[in-house]
């Protein structure tokens, strides 16, 4: 009885310790947004294992895919992995490396299983931090946080935290979360969109993942699918499951980074007008495409094949735009590329602190800045 009330005691006061570590949800004026990518497992953990293939590649596939998504059409925005190959990180260290890039926001990308290899369970869902409130939550926690276990000196660094034993994870009742509310709106955005993309939502909850405790930002876990169901394995080793899957959280992420909150949403898996801005003090160059008199769903087949579109609002009618950065060069070659044989009106338009400009006199700025 007295190791268990030891234990629990130092649980507490494990809790107690990362309550100094929460910090602000979005970033401050002046300087780039950052997003940390976190890809779980890798190296000698594999994760959850299908018939024929390993979490740890299906994570950091959509990973780097999302990276890449984010870094190519959000010119204020860093994006920083915790891992692009196939390496072991410690749980610790991947939100160290959130905290020391002071990241403005936490995604965590997983792949889920059962004990049944043929199980036909399926779907996404996505995790904040918290108590769990039922079993599978908890299991899925377990599952997640048993990867310390090949650590050297985890009983130590994790004091004494058991993944296994539920009464370890009486750690979360004590922790109040200071990006609570920001961390859950960002997952009801990546669940909407998931269902956008024609994936089966299986909500968002909270449970205490150990990677998801000591980061400073609001932070999420997502499981993207179950290895063991095989044709959902099929799903996520291939490219148009992990290209969707990718594509769902950026959009998520566009609208969890321009502000855009869940419950005004007008149309899913479309930013928000002000998205067509931005808060840099250099002009942003954009390439517009279309102009509607109403807002178009996402994936309308008026864009083309062009992703992700942005729009925004003038004089009554709702205005399409792809591509955005704010090298005036690499818009002009992507709209040569990409845009003209499908949008032969298409033109270059600019915005500057969230206002549309004179597209001229933003070339001459750019020039200038060079």
């Amino acid at each position: 009885m007295q190791a268990i009330r030891f234990n629990i005691l130092s649980v507490v006061l494990f809790a107690l310790s990362l309550l100094s570590v929460q910090g602000e949800a979005f970033a401050a004026p002046g300087r780039a947004f950052v997003v940390v990518i976190d890809a779980g497992h890798g190296g000698n953990d594999p994760g959850a294992v299908g018939k024929r293939g390993r979490e740890k590649n299906i994570n950091l596939n959509v990973a780097l895919k999302l990276g890449r998504l984010i870094q190519a059409n959000c010119s204020d925005t860093k994006v920083v992995y915790t891992r692009k190959r196939d390496i072991f990180v410690p749980l610790h260290r991947r939100a160290e490396i959130a905290n020391d890039a002071k990241a403005d926001l936490f995604i965590s990308i997983h792949t889920n299983s059962l004990a049944s290899r043929n199980s036909r369970v399926c779907g996404t869902e996505t995790y904040t931090l918290g108590l769990h409130r039922t079993e599978d939550n908890l299991e899925v926690a377990k599952k997640e946080n048993s990867v310390i276990l090949i650590e050297d000196d985890y009983r130590q660094r994790y004091a004494g935290f058991n993944p296994n034993s539920s009464e370890s994870y009486i750690i979360f009742e004590f922790m109040q979360d200071k990006n609570m509310s920001q961390s859950v709106d960002f997952a009801k955005m990546v669940q909407r969109q998931f269902r956008q993309g024609k994936r089966i939502d299986k909500g968002v909850h909270q449970a205490g993942f150990l990677v998801l405790r000591a980061t400073s930002m609001p932070s999420v876990l997502i499981e993207l699918g179950y290895i063991t169901n095989p044709s959902e394995e099929a799903y996520l080793l291939s490219e148009n499951g992990s290209d969707n899957l990718a594509k769902c959280i950026y959009k998520a992420f566009l609208a969890y980074k321009d502000g855009y909150e869940p419950d005004n949403a007008s149309v899913e898996g479309t930013a928000p007008a002000k998205a067509a801005s931005s808060s840099s003090s250099r002009p942003v160059f954009k390439i517009q495409i279309l102009t509607s008199g109403k807002l178009l769903p996402s994936g309308s087949k008026a864009f083309r094949g062009l992703s992700p579109v942005d729009h925004y609002k003038e004089n009554g009618l709702v205005k399409y735009t792809y591509g955005a950065d704010t090298d005036y060069n690499k818009i002009l070659k992507l709209k040569r590329s990409k845009v003209d044989g499908k949008f032969k009106d298409a033109f270059i338009i600019a915005f500057k602190n969230g206002e549309k400009i004179n597209v001229n006199q933003a070339v001459k700025e750019f020039k200038k800045n060079k």
